[in-house]
């Protein structure tokens, strides 16, 4: 039996978020360049993303690359550019039979423009599938994120477009990336790093955490399903008591 078909598909994690982790270390215990992590990265995606597909998991977003990532070597941060622009080519076959929406998150003007254009042709043609919505955070950054939506307020506060006494949780949402998703149920991070890493700070609020010790390319089906089933396990309270959940 698929290890998959072992999850109650009647709690699942509407919204799964991924911090793919350890790529760079996962190539250097083989002794080979960050590069060939990277490079086997992109399977364990595919696999992960087809996977998610399969439960019926609504919405998975995937840290991709980092505002920070940016100051990583020229050879690397090329490198990943590239294996975005291939990957992207190459997955679109895969999105439109699986009805993947793809999206992206974060400033994605600062990519080089062969990546931009790659990205925002693959987001139009799929733009039409329903079956689940895949969210690249790609130059991503939370604080990033918070600060611009502060900024976006702050002027429509001084134009009188938005009252202070009417800024609240929904006002800060639309302003947000992720303005069209729900809340992350679920958050994973791979390579046994203990971190959220400027990752979604505002939209994991509520979020289950679950730390794997395994690096990105060695996860797999059997630790996404451990994941979910830690998940299914958990008493999910948002403040309440056990006793008020039963009520």
């Amino acid at each position: 039996m698929d290890v998959l078909d072992e999850i109650d598909k009647r709690n699942l994690p509407v919204h799964l978020a991924i911090i793919m982790d350890g790529n760079g270390r996962w190539a250097k215990q083989k002794g080979k360049r960050r590069v060939y992590g990277h490079e086997n990265g992109v399977h364990t995606v595919r696999a992960t993303v087809e996977s998610c597909a399969k439960l019926g998991i609504k919405y998975l977003t995937l840290y991709t690359f980092s505002t920070e990532n940016w100051k990583r070597p020229k050879l690397e941060v090329d490198t990943l550019m590239k294996l975005l622009v291939s990957s992207l080519k190459k997955e679109l076959k895969t999105f439109l039979e699986n009805d993947i929406r793809l999206n992206t998150i974060g400033d994605i003007a600062s990519l080089p423009k062969k990546a931009h254009r790659e990205l925002v042709e693959v987001m139009d043609k799929t733009k039409g599938n329903t079956g689940m919505t895949l969210t690249l955070a790609l130059s991503y950054g939370a604080r990033e994120e918070i600060k611009n939506a502060v900024k976006r307020i702050s002027s429509k506060v001084k134009n009188n477009i938005i009252s202070i006494e009417n800024i609240d949780e929904t006002i800060i949402n639309t302003h947000l990336y992720t303005h069209d998703l729900p809340d992350v149920d679920l958050l994973i991070r791979t390579s046994g790093e203990h971190r959220i890493s400027n990752f979604l700070l505002w939209q994991i609020a509520y979020a289950e955490l679950y730390f794997v010790d395994v690096y990105w390319p060695d996860f797999s089906k059997e630790h996404l399903a451990e994941a979910i089933k830690s998940y299914q396990n958990r008493e999910r309270r948002f403040g309440k008591t056990s006793e008020q959940l039963i009520e």
